[in-house]
């Protein structure tokens, strides 16, 4: 009797050219995780395409010296409550939601411009701040 030795060789994958592949997936997505960092909010204004603008029912303007205006007429700051509120009803008549935009100059005070937004959306209007 004789016996053969077999030989059995492993057979092998040939992985060179594999991990080169996954070398610069891995490169490139460590680039990729260290350019969009979480801690910086971009913010996009939004760009029209054509030129309609939403219908702009009540103008407020706050100037640099504090001075308050619906359309254009000044109001008192004590007053711009009330008359903001009356403004206000008087376009709901006409329209469901008026819109009060409102012009601020970027030296007026914010609080300011957030008691006006906040006092317009109180009373059931919707809000538009423009700063210059």
């Amino acid at each position: 009797m004789k016996f053969r030795k077999k030989h059995n060789e492993a057979s092998e994958v040939f992985t060179d050219s594999l991990n080169d592949i996954l070398f610069i997936l891995l490169m490139f997505f460590l680039i990729v995780a260290t350019m969009a960092n979480p801690n910086v909010i971009k913010v996009g204004l939004p760009r029209g395409t054509k030129d309609t603008k939403a219908k702009q029912n009540i103008m407020v303007s706050i100037d640099k010296e504090q001075q308050f205006y619906i359309g254009s007429n000044k109001i008192e700051r004590s007053f711009i409550d009330s008359a903001l509120i009356r403004e206000i009803e008087k376009y709901r008549a006409t329209v469901d939601t008026p819109t009060v935009v409102i012009n601020a100059d970027t030296s007026s005070y914010y609080g300011e411009v957030f008691r006006i937004m906040r006092l317009s959306k109180k009373s059931g209007a919707r809000v538009v701040a423009n700063v210059k």
